[in-house]
């Protein structure tokens, strides 16, 4: 995968900074040196768009409620006011917007991308009517959920694929095939004595089935308008559920190495998805180089996740590790100004690390202050951002993708905790769990509750267009601005190790007072007329 190019016309990415700590209402526009308490002073202004912050659960190991060792629905109802309390009267929860659940619905894997039924939920996880208390608690909260959705292939287990598999054996030559006996041999892609890569022989027949993943995932026939009605089927069952939309997985595969068909498909699903419920959401994953990515965008899918800034070899990482903030922010506009240029309406969906990468802890040397500024980096981006559980304690994981997927840390005790999947290498956790987090007012965990909700006070932070700053030329340094709906927010970042001194000018950028902050060990952040002290690794929101 290609990862971002630096020295391109720059994008100043979402801004970068997110404040937790509000100003006092206090007239700073005076020359007296402003600073701001370390709490919750201003109101939240959450509109009720598709511009949010998803937290994605793998359900297999966020939380078990009857004690068989297994996450479940019920287990993750029980931590929605940890996600997001609902009450804006409150700051006990992290304030997230969305969930996005990794696949529940019956596979004989743990991870349950092979579906073997589209239409119900895996009975380790729980029930249909355990999944509508979900919605309808979500709902309570002022929480989008969305589900994964895998329609490039199914398991091999599924009906469909083994009543094809049975019809087939049955013919001994090509000529003999007819669909109108087994209507299921137009669902899979099968081949008779082919020896093309990525196809898998049935049995000792001569009949081949595609299977770009894994011999037990056939791919599906997309093009078949039997499977496209199937599809459909899916939809309406999920949604009038009350799923507010979909994750499409692997969507680069859908008819693999063509980008223009797989972009066709991704907006059949996302055209019909729109149809049912105006504001339903659907984000896509294809797991190629940006400007691949980005053509997507052709048609009405919502969001593409944005890999260039994401892992060890995104921007974030590759910025903060080189303390190259001017670069942050070319690559920030670079992003912004090509997708804008392909789809003006498209919603960029920025992580760092998700369930097939390695945990953000893992690849910055279990550095707590790298760890926090990584996460302010990727919740001040424009757009949607996603989270994956687990990252706002720092937790392990790296290596197989058992690893990555590791029980939630909730407690010393064990209490609602998983054992994790079956072949899952044990992990050691550096950080300390949620229960102690929470206690401590600089840790990960409150970092993170910090940036989410200085992102829920200032809704230019994912919906503004990002401008760079010339007259900051010290390269550790990122200075944008964000502008929405004429109303505009000053962004800087200290990329460094070192404390630094920003002057920028009020009358020119329009800026006040210092709205919010970011820091990684609780130092303030201060504005002595129109010079900014940054401590190190600190973010500031001025307006």
């Amino acid at each position: 995968m290609n990862k971002v190019k630096k020295a391109v016309s720059g994008f100043l990415c979402m801004c970068l900074t997110m404040t937790m700590f509000s100003c006092s209402p206090k007239d700073s526009s005076t020359d007296a040196t402003q600073k701001i308490s370390y709490k919750y002073n201003h109101e939240l202004n959450m509109l009720d768009d598709n511009y949010r912050n998803f937290y994605e659960v793998f359900l297999y190991s966020y939380c078990d409620s009857d004690g068989d060792g297994i996450g479940d629905i019920n287990g993750l109802i029980s931590k929605l006011d940890y996600i997001n309390d609902g009450d804006d009267k409150t700051d006990t929860g992290l304030g997230f917007t969305g969930i996005w659940l990794m696949p529940i619905m019956p596979s004989p894997s743990y991870h349950k991308y092979d579906v073997m039924e589209y239409c119900s939920i895996d009975k380790s996880y729980g029930t249909i009517d355990d999944f509508k208390r979900l919605v309808e608690e979500c709902h309570k909260r002022g929480i989008k959920l969305i589900i994964d959705l895998a329609v490039n292939h199914t398991s091999s287990e599924h009906p469909w694929f083994k009543q094809a598999v049975s019809y087939l054996k049955s013919i001994e030559k090509e000529e003999e095939l007819n669909a109108s006996d087994c209507k299921y041999v137009e669902y899979y892609n099968f081949k008779y004595k082919t020896d093309q890569g990525g196809y898998a022989q049935i049995g000792d027949s001569n009949w081949y089935y595609e299977c770009n993943f894994d011999v037990a995932m056939p791919d599906l026939n997309l093009s078949s308008q039997a499977v496209r009605e199937e599809i459909k089927n899916i939809i309406d069952f999920w949604m009038d559920l009350g799923t507010d939309g979909f994750r499409l997985d692997g969507v680069k595969e859908y008819y693999s190495g063509g980008t223009d068909k797989n972009t066709e498909m991704v907006g059949f699903i996302s055209d019909y998805v729109h149809n049912k419920k105006k504001n339903s959401y659907v984000v896509a994953e294809a797991w190629q180089d940006f400007y691949t990515t980005i053509q997507y965008y052709n048609s009405s899918v919502d969001s593409m996740f944005n890999f260039d800034f994401s892992q060890i070899d995104g921007a974030i990482a590759s910025d903060l590790m080189q303390a190259d903030g001017i670069a942050f922010a070319d690559d920030m506009i670079r992003v912004q100004n090509n997708i804008k240029c392909i789809n003006k309406d498209a919603i960029d969906a920025e992580f760092f690390t998700n369930h097939d990468t390695v945990r953000a802890a893992s690849f910055l040397a279990f550095s707590p202050e790298k760890i926090k500024l990584a996460a302010g980096m990727n919740l001040m981006m424009s757009g949607t951002t996603f989270t994956y559980y687990g990252e706002e304690i720092g937790m392990t994981g790296s290596g197989a993708d058992p690893n990555k997927r590791a029980p939630m840390y909730w407690n010393e005790d064990g209490s609602g905790m998983t054992v994790g999947p079956p072949t899952m290498e044990k992990q050691e956790n550096h950080f300390e769990s949620v229960e102690k987090q929470k206690q401590e007012d600089t840790s990960i965990y409150n970092y993170f509750k910090r940036a989410i909700r200085m992102r829920n006070e200032n809704p230019e932070i994912a919906r503004g267009t990002v401008e760079k700053i010339d007259s900051v030329t010290d390269q550790n340094i990122t200075a944008i601005t964000k502008t929405y709906n004429d109303s505009k927010l000053v962004l800087l970042y200290n990329l460094s190790k070192e404390t630094k001194q920003v002057i920028l000018s009020k009358k020119d950028l329009g800026y006040k007072e210092i709205r919010g902050y970011l820091t990684v060990n609780g130092e303030e952040v201060t504005l002595d007329g129109e010079n900014i002290t940054l401590p190190p690794y600190a973010i500031v929101l001025l307006k």
